[in-house]
């Protein structure tokens, strides 16, 4: 991630907190709010409640993954991602879906592209 990208200042976090949303779902939070620059500004935060240092860092470090691989995110937005005290010894897996589902409840995933990535699976032809 670029340093343009991570959301550092203090005022900011305010911003989010104060003036942005918020949308949960069972392994994550998200707070957002609309930046006005044409790139995104993300925040990954795991606190005590989800556990020892170990289980914090991987929090962390899955919900990165996980955005990453996340396709068609909006730009524009300063996002704060934080771990539920129920993500520890959860997959990859569950983490990425439990982040696509908070990010599509807050608008924050481009809709067009939404129904062409989710095609049904055709069934082998028959002989």
């Amino acid at each position: 991630m670029l340093d343009k990208e991570v959301l550092r200042d203090p005022r900011d976090f305010k911003a989010v907190y104060n003036k942005g949303k918020s949308k949960a779902d069972r392994y994550v939070v998200v707070f957002y709010r609309p930046n006005g620059r044409k790139y995104n500004r993300i925040c990954f935060l795991a606190s005590k409640k989800v556990g020892n240092a170990v289980n914090r860092n991987r929090a962390r470090r899955l919900m990165k993954e996980s955005f990453r691989l996340m396709e068609d995110v909006k730009k524009g937005f300063d996002i704060i991602f934080i771990a539920r005290n129920t993500i520890p010894g959860r997959k990859m897996d569950e983490v990425k879906r439990s982040m696509e589902n908070a990010a599509k409840k807050a608008g924050l995933l481009n809709r067009e592209n939404l129904e062409t990535s989710r095609k049904p699976k055709t069934e082998p032809a028959r002989r």
